[in-house]
């Protein structure tokens, strides 16, 4: 597969004869996954699990995003298929976010791994505080 093809999207693949792997350079996966795991792809995935959010809602929630980067990741997210993009025709517009049920899934798997994170926090503080240490000795 070239980079061409997965800029043509879904109707340049064979999808029946296609194997994704993401360890392969050109796999159509790998951007995903980086989108998915990128410093602020996981955490709005995260933030729009319980529900649906506005983009400020959202800026407020992902707190530290800026609000040119929250526009990129929920563009790339959208164009995946892991957030929905509703404009509501108010006057001010209104921009709901939501999860589609292939973004609930990720989300679901994401939160799994946040959750192990933050319960292992403490001993993750050990770790750095023992490797700082060691590297200061010598």
């Amino acid at each position: 597969m070239t980079p061409a093809q997965a800029a043509a999207g879904a109707d340049a693949w064979n999808l029946d004869q296609l194997a994704f792997d993401v360890f392969a350079r050109n796999c159509p996966s790998r951007g995903t996954l980086e989108h998915i795991t990128g410093r602020w792809g996981g955490l709005t995935l995260g933030a729009l699990h319980d529900s649906s959010l506005r983009f400020n809602e959202l800026r407020r929630r992902v707190d530290g995003v800026s609000e040119k980067m929250l526009s990129q990741t929920l563009h790339a997210l959208e164009r995946d298929g892991l957030v929905h993009r509703e404009a509501q025709p108010t006057n001010p517009p209104r921009v709901d976010y939501s999860l589609t049920p292939l973004g609930r899934e990720v989300s679901e798997r994401l939160l799994s791994l946040i959750t192990c994170v933050e319960d292992r926090m403490e001993d993750v503080l050990k770790a750095r505080a023992r490797y700082d240490e060691a590297r200061g000795a010598r």
